[in-house]
């Protein structure tokens, strides 16, 4: 597991000069406590003297294009006025560190699923002209590519399972993986007969961990790797790792109806996701993959 380090104190005074600078507000950090949670970044609540805090996320400055990518996830998302996220304060670097500095909310684990799920449906509506994102960025510390593609079976089959299938035999995950891939590549189209997504902005890494709520029931988003793509994949990804309420599906279904083939189509879009953890992590997740892409290839 990731430890939690106490802050440098001396970084206090070089974050208070940055923050002041940033927000034109004198702000003077008091203290930085540590926070639970992400297991690539630092996290802290910083305090001012004044009392007012930050949310705040340290790493090494080589990591500076995670916080480049996350701020802009995060600001497309709030320009949508659909479902709050924490807004983006400052990002920069110092000291060989970088830092994202976000609003401080003080979250809680149960909130109100029915809006969650109405207000996703709100944020799926807002479209583009293609799939894909203004910029790359990250699924957990994973390069996501995201060039604009008019077409998206040919955005899924490049930049998604295409490119995590090309990590994993680059990992030295064997022959049978890459192969069977290959073939689930080729079986594309089959997932899509008379099923065409229009590029809706999702979140794109909504699973259990990255929403809460606010004290008022508001439901909050975060930890976006945000881009234009299929919105079955934002619900997917719900369902993965333990899924949401029922409410909460029930409220997005009222609000937008799911297409025939979404329960088909789900593990083609989780599959992305367990070949990432594969590439991450390793372990039982290779063999998942494998497992998933069989199933994926007798139902077509």
């Amino acid at each position: 597991m990731h430890q939690h380090h106490e802050m440098n104190p001396q970084l206090l005074a070089p974050l208070s000069t940055l923050i002041s600078a940033a927000t034109r507000r004198r702000f003077a950090a008091r203290r930085a406590t540590p926070v639970g949670g992400g297991d690539i970044n630092d996290s802290y609540r910083l305090e001012g003297h004044d009392g007012f805090c930050y949310f705040l996320k340290l790493n090494d400055a080589r990591h500076r294009a995670l916080f480049v990518a996350e701020a802009a996830g995060l600001e497309t998302i709030a320009a949508t006025n659909t479902l709050r996220v924490p807004q983006p304060v400052a990002q920069g670097c110092f000291d060989q560190q970088c830092f994202l500095l976000l609003e401080y909310m003080e979250l809680t684990p149960h909130g109100d699923a029915s809006r969650l799920g109405e207000q996703l449906a709100a944020m799926h509506r807002h479209s583009a002209d293609h799939f894909g994102f203004a910029r790359d960025n990250f699924i957990g510390s994973t390069p996501q590519p995201n060039q604009w593609t008019d077409n998206w079976i040919d955005f899924w089959h490049e930049q998604r399972l295409g490119f995590q299938l090309r990590l994993a035999a680059d990992n030295g995950y064997g022959e049978e993986l890459p192969r069977a891939g290959e073939k689930l590549l080729e079986r594309l189209p089959d997932f899509f007969g008379g099923y065409a997504p229009q590029p809706s902005l999702l979140h794109g890494d909504l699973w259990g961990g990255n929403h809460g709520s606010l004290a008022d029931g508001t439901p909050v988003i975060f930890d976006p790797a945000a881009y234009y793509g299929d919105r079955e994949c934002d619900l997917a990804m719900t369902e993965l790792f333990g899924g949401y309420p029922a409410d909460f599906y029930a409220a997005y279904r009222a609000a937008w109806p799911l297409d025939a083939g979404y329960e088909v189509r789900r593990d083609l879009y989780n599959l992305y996701h367990i070949l990432n953890h594969a590439n991450l992590f390793g372990g039982g997740y290779a063999a998942r993959a494998h497992r998933m892409i069989t199933h994926l290839l007798a139902q077509v």
